[in-house]
């Protein structure tokens, strides 16, 4: 069993960079105007991702866990490692990067060391999203941008209520993030680890039961939630402020927006529902936080007339979207080879 722990800590540090980086997008907007302190939207982040991630986890999951299914502890270890490393290395760089992206990257490499087959089916699938998530996120912001313009202008609320208003509106709108966060992100975290941690079910005073996959993604839900409290703020105020600058009726437009992204690629009620009713579900795939805010973001600047977009920001951010899953699987594979040759350990 302490083994099992000591191949887990990959798995805790690349929870800590998620907490550090993408967790921290959802709550950029509100702290970056300031509507919200750091320390409120650290606390009720954490709260929220840790519920997600117990109740609601296991959905995203599944498409992980096709794409490369890890059977050995040691190659958890390490592929967790390598994507944990090429988003803390993104973060020391304020760049608000994609856990999924490492993830994924490093999961290839393993594919690629261990000459397992790769699902392209199910790769395809994470790879659309990594362009539909964005697209969509930016197309609710701008469709929200004047629905609440238009509600506003009508309601004539007054200004000091309306801060008070806006203030809960950003709290509630970040807690929705931050479960749909932990719902679909804590695949990432903790995914390469279900075929082999292997944790029993846990009765809790005979109230409910744990499953060992629950027990294991809580666990990835406090490492997440110990990164927002100790690293966050530089990239919180990177999304919140420097891409575009937004007032907090727009962050709170932003914040919903991305929630609402998170959600929808997080939720098997919902995929069963769309499908009772003969409709194409979404998929359930770990998508970018940091992509579905930076979405929203530029969606509010489009709405505004595309003025004032800080592109070489944007251009920045986006490089680093497209350089992680390289690094992480150039990471991984090399990593593997040391791990299994140096140390020894059986690594597929």
């Amino acid at each position: 069993m302490l083994m099992t722990f000591v191949f887990l800590s990959s798995g805790i540090f690349l929870g800590w960079s998620l907490g550090a980086n993408d967790a921290a997008n959802v709550w950029g907007t509100a702290v970056g105007t300031k509507m919200l302190r750091f320390k409120t939207a650290a606390i009720t982040c954490s709260i929220f991702i840790i519920l997600g991630a117990v109740l609601s986890g296991s959905g995203a999951s599944h498409t992980l866990g096709k794409l490369g299914a890890i059977s050995s502890l040691a190659g958890a270890f390490t592929v967790a490692l390598a994507a944990a490393f090429s988003v803390y290395w993104m973060t020391k760089l304020a760049l608000p990067v994609s856990t999924s992206q490492a993830i994924v990257g490093a999961i290839l490499g393993w594919n690629i060391f261990s000459a397992s087959q790769i699902d392209y089916r199910s790769l395809s699938k994470i790879l659309s999203t990594w362009v539909f998530s964005p697209v969509l996120s930016a197309l609710f912001a701008f469709v929200l941008y004047f629905l609440v313009k238009f509600i506003l202008k009508r309601a004539k609320i007054h200004l000091i209520r309306l801060d008070f208003i806006t203030r809960i509106l950003l709290l509630a709108a970040g807690a929705f993030g931050s479960y749909s966060l932990g719902a679909n992100n804590i695949a990432n975290v903790m995914g390469v680890f279900i075929e082999s941690a292997g944790f029993p079910d846990l009765s809790v005073g005979g109230l409910f039961t744990l499953t060992g996959v629950q027990q294991l993604f809580a666990l990835g839900g406090i490492a997440i939630a110990v990164g927002v409290f100790t690293y966050s703020k530089r990239v919180m105020m990177t999304v919140g402020s420097t891409i575009y600058k937004l007032n907090p009726i727009t962050a709170f437009i932003v914040v919903l927006s991305s929630s609402i992204v998170l959600f929808l690629f997080a939720s098997q009620g919902l995929k069963d529902l769309l499908i009772s009713h003969g409709l194409p579900p979404f998929p359930l795939v770990p998508v970018s936080s940091s992509q579905s805010i930076v979405g929203g973001v530029i969606g509010i600047g489009l709405a505004k007339g595309g003025r004032n977009i800080n592109l070489s920001i944007l251009g920045k951010i986006s490089l680093g979207w497209i350089a992680t899953p390289v690094i992480a699987a150039l990471i991984s594979y090399f990593a593997l080879f040391i791990v299994q040759n140096v140390f020894g350990q059986v690594v597929f």
